[in-house]
Parts: structure tokens; sequence; C-alpha cells
């Protein structure tokens, strides 16, 4: 497989996750507002969560429901609508790879996209319109698995889709730990809920319910978000999939170290010490940096220039 097309690969899967995951947060973090009305740093914390503030500042002057909510649903790079065009992109030049099926849905997901982003702006429309797009992609992924086989190419999509769930999950553990160090009367009588919030940021409330049987809390929270092995969006569950993948591909050594790593800091860490002595913030940007490393190989490795022009030579 040419180096260009693995990296195809890759990027389609990040960004059809991308594209699920933010119309997951924004119907969520909508509902919240319902639940603390008086939490004023909501939609703020929507833009830190997708680490684009720089961007955000530079187009709008104030942080309010709708700016946000535009922000992430039209802007050219760091939306919802960015990431599903450019998923598309991926997959219209690597046609021939995925199923003809999978290209279909992707192309429906961007027309209805496309056509249909401006009801979101308004509540009354944005519940319909995120859920038919986290639908779309679930019907992608769910068509993937099912009718592609599992070779070098669905491997580099897997790649990229696990590397994706484990950044998102950090960056909503991250702002959730944030929201509680602030000292305001207010977040720490909503405690809970904002705990289960971030469980319903990933779809996460049944599964968490079932493994731990206790109240709702952050520790428990924490340690399930980050070191389940069966939840599909656990830290954990995704970087063992990562691990899987590129196990089965060539030169693969430097990577797996840096997945090693990873799960090595993940499995030793105390999580209720981290809690209590408010570290948590900073061992979660440890464990970014780890994922960002582990992009970096994965790119170095099979995308690098140097790379692309041996594939060449070698399909010549």
């Amino acid at each position: 497989m040419l180096a260009r097309v693995g990296e195809r690969m890759y990027w389609f899967g990040r960004y059809v996750e991308r594209a699920e995951n933010m119309a997951r947060l924004i119907s969520v973090n909508t509902n919240l507002v319902l639940d603390l009305p008086k939490v004023k740093h909501i939609w703020g914390s929507m833009i830190d969560i997708t680490g684009s503030p720089s961007e955000f500042n530079q187009r709008y002057q104030r942080v309010d429901e709708r700016n946000v909510i535009k922000f992430l649903l039209e802007d050219d790079n760091a939306s919802l609508s960015a990431a599903v065009r450019r998923a598309r992109e991926n997959a219209r030049t690597t046609r021939e790879i995925i199923p003809a099926e999978a290209f279909e849905r992707v192309n429906e997901l961007h027309l209805y996209v496309k056509k249909n982003v401006d009801k979101a702006l308004r509540r009354e429309g944005r519940h319909r319109f995120l859920a038919d797009v986290m639908n779309l992609c679930h019907q992608l992924t769910g068509l993937l698995a099912g009718n592609m086989s599992g070779d070098t190419a669905y491997n580099f999509i897997k790649i990229g889709r696990n590397l994706e769930r484990a950044d998102m999950t950090t960056r909503i553990l991250d702002v959730g730990c944030l929201h509680l160090m602030q000292p305001d009367t207010v977040v720490a009588e909503y405690e809970n809920i904002l705990w289960m919030n971030v469980l319903r940021s990933l779809t996460a409330y049944q599964m968490y319910r079932q493994h731990v049987h206790d109240r709702v809390n952050g520790e428990d929270v924490v340690d399930f978000l980050l070191r389940d092995m069966k939840f599909p969006r656990a830290v954990g569950h995704c970087l063992g999939e990562v691990y899987e993948c590129c196990a089965q591909l060539p030169r693969q050594d430097a990577t797996v170290r840096a997945i090693s790593h990873a799960q090595r800091v993940i499995a030793g860490c105390d999580v209720a010490a981290l809690l209590n002595s408010a570290k948590l913030h900073e061992f979660i940007d440890d464990v970014q940096l780890d994922l960002a490393e582990i992009h970096r190989s994965v790119r170095d490795t099979w995308f690098g220039a140097q790379v692309v022009v041996e594939q060449e030579q070698t399909q010549a």
C-alpha cells in the first residue's frame, strides 16, 4: 500500500470519529444547560475541549451559546462540518480501497450536514440534526466493520478512530475536572450532575452503571474512563486497539513502544491521589502528550515523506 493511501485511511477514521464526537458533545452540553442554569462557563468549556480557543477568539468577541454553536458547527477548521468535509475528501480519493457503500454513506453524511447545519443553530432543530449526524456516523462505522477486510487499510482506519476517541475522552475528563477545581459553590453543589455529564458526553453512563454500583462519583468515573479495557471509549481500551493494529504492520517497533509507555502510565496512576491533590489536570496533560507522541510515531513511521518515496519506488 502506498503511504499516502494509508495516511488518507488514517485521517478518514479520525475525521469520522471527530464528527460524531462533536455532535455528541454539543447535544449533551445543550441538555446540561437545562440542569445547570446558573453555571456560566458551560459554553466556554466546549471551546476548551476542542482545543481551539485562539481560533474562536479571532472570530467572536463574546462566548455565548449562539457563537459557540456556530463555531463548532461551521468553522472552516475546527467544526463538525470541517470534519465531515475532510472525511469525505479522504474517502473520495481512496474509493477503490473502501466498500462502495461506505463512500455512499459518507457522501450522504456530507450532503446532509451541508443542507441542514443552519437548523442546529436554534435549539428546536438542534437535537434532530445532531441525532441524525450521530446515526449516520454509526452506520458508516458499522458498515466498515461488517464489509471491509481486516487488512492494512482497515487497520489504519481503526488506528485513527481509536486515537481520536482516546483524545476526546481525555479532553472531556480534563474539562470536567477543571470545572470542579473552580472556586464556585454552584459547581460544587452540582458535582454529581457534572460527572454524569462527563459520562453522557461519551455515551458511557449505562455501561458505567453496570460496572460501578455506587453513586456517580469522580474517582470511579475517572478510573472507568481511563482504565476500563472493555468499554470502547475508555482510553485503556482505545490504546489496546491501537496496539493490536500497529502490531500487524511492518516497522512498528517505535510506535508499539510509545503505545506501551502510555499504557503503563495509565495503569500505574493512583486516581484517588490525583483527585485529592488536584493533580488530575496535570496527569491528563501528560496522557495527551503521550497520545500526541503515538500520532507522531504513526506519521513518521508510515506516512513520512521518505516513506512515501520508498513506497512509490517499491510499487514502480
